[in-house]
């Protein structure tokens, strides 16, 4: 599923109806291949002429190019097309026209730093406005070529398990037999997924980018999944094989030039750096065509190591002096269906029959398929306010009635058949609820019926509590789509004390996030931690690290009343009101007056994230793509006149953003942090401290705003600033296995101070000088989703024992930077 996410992302292909060009050459020496076969669907289109060459027309998207003596090859319709024919004996000797060196050829490259250089100029978003439509289509499939070959296999293996003797069956294991039959079945009849998209697109530079759901349509799942809605392709980035950072990731070799529409184009061929063995004759992973004029993509394709395993091909047309894209065709390898050829059961089979029936299996591989048609451009347009407003994502209709309308092609026989064999199953195996469970783990929580569980609330871990157990539920859209209650306990191993919450949602408005929320609480948290509030899922797991090795807590009980309101897509505000009773877990005395307190107070939060996509979803605002600039601010404001024991005022600041130039990317965190009047030290700040404090190794996990050789819980003030910067150095390799690694250089550091200390009486220190680590992280460390970082304590905080300043972090890749 998680593959079948990363694909979602991007898109699929145009169709265009007229004339076409293929030009089929040998892969060994570039000679014209004559007489090659082009077809689409076992229908002939013509054959090639003695200069490789043939003009046809077809509706089809894709053709299927064979010879004698080659390999068969298949190729996306475009205007023009050239391919490339491997040697079917692998025994023949392939003749090299062009010596591949295992380095870039520099015309090559220097084309491909002016694509760069020109990328953002020949970008539509350099134009005023424009608007566009899409129409895409994802599915889950055998290879086409497989079909046939798995209906016999079936069909034959079906009349196989007939003539074996009936055995005795339960009437619950007669059933799943008959299931389990009729599923194999129906995978030979229809796609095992298949999902359609129509929308249109907006955009202009005064009021950003809108996009609209004209209709969605998925085979099996009656409710429309809203967090599916916001897959997307990276139409408006630079692909992956041409970025600067991944020169060291494929070599690139200027070949030719060809002239599409009247335009003249280079050819430029690559192929990855691991690639050191032609496969099947393939000396390419793929091309890409430049156009001479504006250096702008004309066409990209890019296949796996192996084809078969995967391809993607992306195709960009000019219009008004910029390049759109209106086509790409996605192919993934994800899983193979594996049927065992012994029919002897598994229980009877012996340890060496179990080990020889891995060899004895028959398999056919599944692909993810995803095609999108971009049309009916138009630049410029009528800019109005009114159509930009709401979150990016507006969704007009959902039923799938009307997809029909924008469909580029008729549904195959196949396709159709699709949606009438998944819906049939999709009461029986609940393909609608499972389908919602699985979107609810995108925002950290398991859907059962009309309760969502809190997958944050189940397992944590600090030094005042050990590890903390617990659970928490909130009632969803099926209870009501207004009100929405929650509740939540914990219970701390080490403590032996429960913790526990309870409140209610009620929302002004299905259109926006608009609610306000009242609460109940008793529960514990470290003394001085900085400000979370209106932080996703993500940054909070991130953070939940930064008591690890902090156990200076306080626990606090009381209500809360609040109010949250999307002003617009980029600003949001919540407003809130507590008044509690708060007492420290630690021997603390402030000021004379002990350790317990009554806390009146208002806070006012804001977030302002102009960048980040959203959509509206019956659960509430989902933000599908988080991108900087980001702005957290935070004021609160004690009472003494509304019954607490203290005036006093505490803000908070946090700014987030990263930036690309030509020496890599640079990210980065700036936050501080301020406190007047009378407080305990829980409303001070605590510094964020990662170590352990004692003698050995220092290792610890990385949090959102903490420092690996800092001890924890050490350090207080009243006032603070901190930046935490880090640069990505544009420098990507491969150890081993197929993720790509890098290194980052990262900075920390903070100053601040505390007016009066003595006011808290317990065992801390002020920081008044600048605290600086360094590091350094290395980035899918040897080839894992994690992250492993090296810092070093340098500047006023530095001590004479190496091992008191240094420390290794641990990351998970999934938290970014």
């Amino acid at each position: 599923m998680k593959k079948l996410f990363v694909l979602l992302l991007s898109f699929g292909y145009f169709s265009v109806f007229s004339q076409s060009k293929i030009i089929v050459r040998s892969s060994g020496d570039h000679s014209p291949v004559s007489d090659a076969t082009v077809s689409c669907n076992n229908k002939l289109l013509g054959k090639t002429d003695a200069t490789g060459t043939l003009n046809f027309k077809t509706k089809c998207k894709k053709v299927e190019i064979s010879a004698n003596g080659f390999q068969e090859e298949d190729a996306v319709v475009d205007k023009v097309m050239e391919v490339f024919l491997s040697k079917a004996d692998p025994n023949v000797k392939n003749i090299q026209a062009i010596v591949l060196e295992d380095k870039s050829d520099p015309r090559a490259l220097e084309i491909l730093r002016k694509v760069n250089e020109n990328y953002k100029q020949n970008s539509p978003q350099s134009l005023d406005s424009y608007s566009y439509k899409s129409y895409e289509k994802i599915s889950l499939d055998l290879d086409e070529d497989s079909i046939n070959a798995y209906n016999a296999y079936i069909a034959n293996r079906i009349d196989s398990l007939k003539k074996l003797p009936q055995r005795p069956m339960k009437a619950a294991e007669k059933k799943d037999s008959l299931q389990s039959v009729n599923l194999m079945k129906l995978l030979g009849e229809s796609k095992i997924f298949l999902w359609e998209r129509a929308s249109q697109t907006l955009y202009s530079k005064k009021y950003g980018e809108k996009i609209n759901i004209l209709d969605n349509k998925m085979a099996g799942i009656k409710d429309p999944i809203y967090e599916l809605m916001t897959f997307r392709s990276n139409r408006n980035q630079i692909p992956k094989e041409i970025r600067e950072e991944n020169r060291n990731l494929y070599r690139f070799f200027l070949t030719d030039s060809i002239e599409i529409e009247g335009r003249q184009n280079y050819v430029i061929r690559f192929r990855q750096v691991d690639y050191k063995q032609t496969i099947k004759q393939r000396k390419f992973n793929g091309y890409l065509y430049v156009d001479k004029e504006t250096y702008a993509l004309k066409k990209i394709e890019s296949n796996s190591k192996v084809k078969s395993e995967g391809s993607i091909t992306s195709i960009w047309k000019p219009m008004d002096n910029k390049w759109f894209l209106v086509k790409e065709n996605y192919k993934l390898k994800m899983t193979s269906t594996i049927f065992d050829n012994d029919d002897k059961e598994e229980k009877n089979k012996s340890k060496e029959e179990k080990e020889a029936d891995k060899k004895n299996t028959t398999r056919f591989g599944s692909y993810a398929f995803v095609t999108a048609d971009y049309f009916d451009f138009k630049t410029p347009i009528e800019e109005k306010p009114e159509d930009f407003r709401g979150y990016t994502i507006g969704v007009k209709n959902s039923d799938g009635t009307s997809i029909d309308q924008y469909r580029t092609e008729k549904l195959t026989a196949r396709e159709a058949a699709t949606y009438t064999t998944i819906d049939s199953l999709s009461s029986k195996y609940k393909l609608n609820q499972k389908a919602k469970a699985l979107t609810g783990l995108l925002k950290g929580k398991i859907k059962l019926g009309m309760v969502d569980f809190d997958l944050s609330k189940v397992v944590a871990y600090n030094k005042y509590e050990h590890f903390r157990l617990g659970a928490g539920a909130k009632l969803n859209e099926k209870f009501s789509r207004y009100i929405s209650p929650d509740a939540y306990f914990a219970y701390g191993i080490y403590d032996k004390d429960w913790k526990f919450g309870a409140g209610v949602d009620i929302s002004t408005t299905l259109e926006k996030n608009s609610f306000f929320r009242v609460e109940y609480f008793n529960d514990v948290m470290a003394a001085g931690r900085f400000s979370e509030n209106l932080w996703n899922f993500r940054m909070k797991i991130m953070n939940s690290g930064v008591a690890l090795n902090n156990g200076v807590f306080y626990g606090y009980e009381g209500f809360r009343v609040s109010y949250e309101n999307d002003i617009t897509n980029a600003l949001t505000i919540n407003v809130s009101a507590k008044k509690t009773q708060e007492e420290s877990k630690f021997d603390y005395n402030f000021k004379g007056l002990g350790s317990r307190f009554d806390i009146a107070s208002s806070t006012i939060t804001i977030k302002y994230s102009p960048n980040s996509k959203n959509i509206m979803t019956p659960t509430g605002k989902y933000t599908y793509e988080q991108n900087l600039p980001e702005l957290y601010l935070n004021y609160e404001q004690g009472y003494k006149a509304l019954g607490g024991d203290f005036n006093f005022s505490r803000f908070d600041a946090l700014f987030v953003h990263n930036f690309k130039t030509k020496l890599g990317v640079t990210g980065v965190r700036l936050y501080g942090g301020l406190i007047t009047g009378d407080a305990p030290v829980w409303k001070n700040f605590t510094l964020n401290g990662l170590g352990n404090g004692r003698e050995g190794l220092n290792f610890n996990l990385t949090s959102y705003l903490g420092f690996a050789t800092m001890e924890g819980g050490r350090y207080y003030n009243d006032k603070f600033v901190g930046a935490y910067l880090t640069h990505r150095l544009p420098w990507y390799f491969k150890s081993f296995g197929k993720n790509t690694s890098s290194f980052d250089l990262i900075y920390r550091g903070t100053i601040g101070d505390m007016k009066n200390p003595e006011f808290h009486q317990f065992d801390f220190k002020k920081l008044d000088h600048l605290y600086n680590e360094v590091g350094l992280e290395w980035n899918n460390f040897l080839s894992s989703q994690f992250n492993l970082g090296f810092f070093y304590r340098v500047g006023y905080y530095n001590t004479p024992k190496f091992k008191d300043n240094f420390a290794i972090q641990f990351k998970f890749k999934l938290l970014g930077f």
